[in-house]
């Protein structure tokens, strides 16, 4: 079922983490049938008889998805699904016996991946599941990205950063010069500091990584 070997986080490749499946339901028995579901399919799972259980759980860094009840002990799984609205690392597939219709809807405005009512087949199960854990892994290497350039961002001095803005906003390096009132080929030393230290392949990609950034453009 899990096809990939290695896992990229930026422009890094390191061994793929064995995706996390978290299992929410007050039955033992569903608890235990889909904890042998998920293990056969060769994903690692977790699994809580109650919503606070979870969410004593350390969060964690890895692909994962959570299947969840929604007649739970304490909080309901709807309940819990808003406790865990930040977590878009971590998909939500509803697993239930109680799939009437307002329930449905207002789980997937909420932002449910899928609602799946029983009885259902293991195959609709773990299809739901390998969809959720690629979209898991997809919202995990996009943040990493992010944390990436924020982190060489924070590298550049000051005078680099405002080289950084003029550059992404379209200037040549004369009219930089100018702006800041250094020479061009100072400008052009900033420049190329700019570039390796934002590991920038291009300009068109420096100008994609301040868009991220939301640095905004220089007038």
């Amino acid at each position: 079922m899990i096809s990939a070997n290695t896992f990229e986080y930026g422009s890094r490749l390191s061994p793929a983490p064995t995706p996390i499946v978290f299992i929410v339901d007050d039955d033992i028995s569903v608890r235990e049938s889909l904890e042998s579901l998920v293990r056969s399919a060769g994903w690692r799972a977790e699994t809580f008889a109650s919503a606070k259980d979870f969410l004593a759980y350390p969060r964690v860094a890895v692909p994962s998805c959570l299947l969840l009840d929604i007649q739970l002990p304490d909080l309901n799984g709807l309940d819990l699904q808003k406790r865990v609205v930040d977590r878009t690392d971590m998909p939500i597939i509803f697993v239930t016996g109680y799939g009437d219709v307002p329930t449905t809807v207002q789980a997937m405005k909420a932002g449910a991946f899928e609602f799946l009512t029983k009885p259902y087949s293991s195959e609709v199960v773990l299809a739901a599941i390998e969809n959720a854990v690629e979209c898991s892994r997809a919202v995990l290497g996009r943040q990493a990205r992010m944390m990436s350039i924020q982190d060489h961002y924070a590298s550049l001095s000051r005078r680099e950063r405002q080289v950084m803005a003029l550059v992404v906003s379209g200037r040549l390096n004369k009219q930089v010069g100018g702006e800041l009132g250094i020479s061009e080929i100072t400008v052009k030393a900033h420049r190329g500091s700019v570039m390796r230290k934002m590991k920038a392949e291009s300009v068109a990609d420096l100008v994609r990584m301040a868009a991220s950034l939301e640095i905004a453009p220089a007038l």
